[in-house]
């Protein structure tokens, strides 16, 4: 991927959204809620909490959607993320 950003803005990868409830229930596209946990693929310069590859929770309207080599992105400054998992 040949972008990075700038400042305090983190680049993440949504996580995969669950395909059946854990009952065994298959959900439909239309009831389907976008995972609010991802991958951080590329950290700005000045963030200081997070970095490439950690595992975090953001904020549920954090941050702009775009798409890169197929891949669908998000970019959101480091203050919209609510924690790291460890």
């Amino acid at each position: 991927m040949g972008l990075k950003p700038l400042n305090d803005r983190v680049i993440v990868k949504r996580k995969d959204q669950e395909e059946k409830t854990s009952g065994g229930i298959y959900i439909p596209d239309s009831a389907k809620e976008k995972p609010q946990a991802g991958e951080v693929v590329a950290a700005g310069p000045e963030c200081k909490t997070v970095k490439d590859g950690d595992a975090v929770l953001f904020a549920k309207y954090a941050g702009s959607e775009f798409s890169v080599d197929g891949d669908e992105l998000i970019i959101m400054r480091e203050d919209d993320i609510l924690g790291v998992f460890a």
